[in-house]
């Protein structure tokens, strides 16, 4: 197995520092430096630890082969396009068991036709950090709502459909309900 934390980190633009202090209980720098290099064994229990530190998980610290990160060539802003300034790799989304995808066949609103949006599941008490994003609620019969949620009044979701002129939905007490978190759009 190779160990893929210093891909994971540098790819959510974290200083080994930082990493430490996620950790809980808190850490030192160097105990993540000496664990990324593999001159200290990673136990099942520092796997666990640092993939919760950097909201990964710990699957996507691992791997049975060479790293399927990508080189990040340029760096793109306001001010224009320019090399980074050091070396950088960006990781593909990882299929993990609470992340689900949405195929957006015909473009409404900022997406566009074949995009793919990769959504983490989230249950009744992490439906706080969802507020004001895009996200997937499932409706009886196999029907789905996607859209912004708006607001949330006990289990009621108020979402607002993506598009202009589109009226607002209201759930009541969906079962789950999924986070927009990743956008692919093929160019």
């Amino acid at each position: 197995m190779i160990n893929r934390i210093r891909d994971v980190r540098r790819a959510r633009n974290l200083t080994l520092e930082e990493v430490a202090q996620r950790c809980d209980p808190p850490t030192t720098a160097q105990t993540i430096g000496r664990l990324e290099t593999g001159t200290r064994t990673l136990s099942l229990a520092w796997l666990n630890r640092i993939a919760a530190a950097l909201d990964v998980e710990s699957s996507a610290l691992v791997s049975r082969s060479a790293a399927s990160d990508v080189p990040v060539a340029a760096l793109l802003s306001a001010e224009g396009t320019r090399a980074p300034t050091r070396t950088e790799r960006a990781l593909p989304p990882a299929p993990a068991d609470n992340l689900i995808a949405l195929r957006v066949t015909g473009g409404i609103g900022d997406y566009r036709s074949g995009d793919t949006i990769w959504m983490r599941r989230v249950e009744q008490p992490d439906l706080a950090s969802a507020l004001n994003r895009d996200v997937l609620v499932p409706r009886p019969a196999g029907r789905f709502v996607f859209g912004r949620l708006i607001a949330r009044e006990g289990g009621r979701m108020q979402i607002l459909p993506p598009g202009a002129g589109s009226r607002q939905q209201v759930v009541n007490d969906p079962p789950w309900l999924a986070v927009a978190e990743t956008l692919i759009r093929p160019l």
